[in-house]
């Protein structure tokens, strides 16, 4: 038979507890329990503060405290993103083997030039390797554009060969400011690695000049895409006066027409070079038609089809003192 603590063993209030004895808490939280075989009137626990403390009672029993079990479940947190790079990261900083790669491509690409302008002049050929270096310059935008929606949705950081670029996009979608603190080196070494490697066996194995003039220009514009890139983030007052104009006139990449591709829904303006082909491939939805050929064949969904979340949503600039 169950018996109830209040009439078996009333609850008296607690008094002339020593000073020394006093929690100094507020609020204190009393267990009792009670067993109708074997009363025990000193089973009662008091929890403070997660310390031990004996009260003595006006009937010399005790109460006793125990400290509480901390919870030992274990908490994962993904460390992803977790900060932007300042303006003095290491990361943003050209290093000579940076500049030495830009070095190399540069000097591919200047003996493709040469080889364009020579083998046009012996050749009585102007017309010829001027066009093909206009083909070069259109081609090299939409290449920039395909190049970039499939990074921007597909892959991960574990992709070969083009993991680290899949990374660093979609931090530079987080934080699209930090292009502009690159150094020059450090912004296009990584493609100019890939032009070396391209264009230095072009440039031993022909001599054609409209050839050239094809490869030089083509390779030249998706080398500094980067610089284009990053220039399209500046700020007008601070990019050098022939830029702007470029950019007014639709030669590069223009600040407005990027900055389009920097917001919901994440899904258009991939050309970085002239961006001339972004309304093309927009109004007709070729990215779209890929994406969807995609997902029925392979499964795999893009990037830009999930809700925006903190890896898409632009990060707001801070300073060194913030950081």
């Amino acid at each position: 038979m169950a018996v109830s603590l209040q009439t078996k063993y009333p609850l008296r209030p607690i008094t002339n507890i020593p000073r020394s004895h006093r929690p100094s808490l507020l609020r204190v939280r009393i267990t009792c329990s009670v067993t109708t075989t074997k009363p025990q009137p000193n089973c009662e626990k008091l929890v403070v503060d997660q310390r031990i403390v004996n009260l003595p009672l006006s009937n010399d029993q005790t109460l006793q405290t125990t400290k509480p079990r901390p919870n030992r479940e274990k908490l994962v947190v993904e460390q992803r993103l977790a900060s932007p790079p300042l303006s003095n990261d290491p990361t943003l900083k050209s290093t000579w083997t940076h500049r030495l790669w830009v070095a190399a491509g540069c000097t591919t690409l200047f003996v493709s030039l040469a080889k364009s302008v020579i083998g046009g002049f012996d050749s009585h050929l102007w017309l010829e390797p001027a066009l093909a270096g206009y083909a070069g310059y259109i081609l090299a935008d939409l290449g920039s554009g395909v190049y970039h929606w499939a990074i921007d949705n597909y892959g991960d950081e574990s992709t070969p060969v083009v993991g680290t670029q899949i990374e660093a996009f979609q931090g530079h979608h987080k934080w699209p400011w930090t292009i502009t603190r690159r150094q020059f080196a450090n912004n296009l070494h990584a493609l100019a690695q890939v032009i070396t490697f391209t264009v230095l066996p072009l440039d031993l194995a022909f001599n054609d000049p409209v050839f050239h003039g094809f490869v030089c220009t083509f390779a030249f514009c998706i080398m500094f895409s980067q610089q284009f890139h990053a220039w399209a983030h500046g700020t007008k007052s601070k990019l050098p006066p022939l830029v702007v104009a470029l950019q007014d006139k639709g030669l590069l990449v223009s600040r407005r027409q990027h900055a389009e591709h920097h917001r919901a829904p994440y899904n258009n303006n991939y050309c970085i070079v002239s961006g001339a082909w972004n309304n093309v491939l927009d109004e007709s939805k070729v990215f779209e038609a890929l994406e969807m050929v995609f997902y029925f064949q392979l499964g795999v969904r893009p990037r830009s089809w999930s809700e925006p979340n903190s890896d898409w949503t632009e990060g707001t600039e801070i300073s060194n003192n913030q950081a």
